[in-house]
């Protein structure tokens, strides 16, 4: 579980760890600058934070590539289709200043790139657009050095899929 000890203070959610650091860090750029892109970020990662239960349920973190194939009903795969279509959408409004979901790497994409991680590891077929944004979020060095950091993890939770 993530948690931030800063001043005295511990903040133990991922979204209110972000907004407290947006507010102590102004400059840091970890969401858009422009307010429509803000918002849009905001709401998408508020969505991954909260929802997207079948898809973390049937396709657990598992970054030593030991995964078994998961369940990919209904549910799942409209998880599935829908974090695509986020991926699309912000991508095609606010995307073209680089390769990330507003362009320019931000809080929104930290909130997907466990969904990224999860998407290479369990091998799901992508559109190009998609797998080229996972890709790119993959590809960041803090990503990799979180990749590497839970491969060389020795603490093994035992958690199989539902069947």
């Amino acid at each position: 579980m993530p948690v931030l000890l800063h001043g005295g203070r511990t903040i133990w959610d991922t979204l209110a760890i972000v907004e407290y650091l947006a507010e102590v860090f102004p400059g840091a750029g970890l969401w858009p600058a422009e307010r429509e892109a803000r918002a849009l970020a905001r709401a998408v990662s508020a969505e991954m934070h909260a929802g997207f239960v079948p898809l973390r349920e049937d396709m657990p973190m598992n970054f030593r590539g030991d995964v078994d194939t998961p369940r990919r009903g209904g549910p799942v795969e409209a998880d599935i289709a829908r974090v695509v279509e986020i991926w699309r959408d912000c991508r095609a409004r606010f995307g073209a200043g680089g390769p990330f979901l507003f362009g320019a790497f931000s809080a929104a994409d930290t909130f997907y790139a466990p969904v990224a991680a999860r998407f290479a590891a369990y091998d799901v077929d992508l559109p190009e657009a998609a797998a080229a944004y996972r890709d790119a979020v993959l590809a960041r060095p803090d990503v990799a050095e979180w990749r590497q950091a839970a491969i060389a993890e020795t603490w093994v939770i035992e958690f199989p899929l539902r069947r």
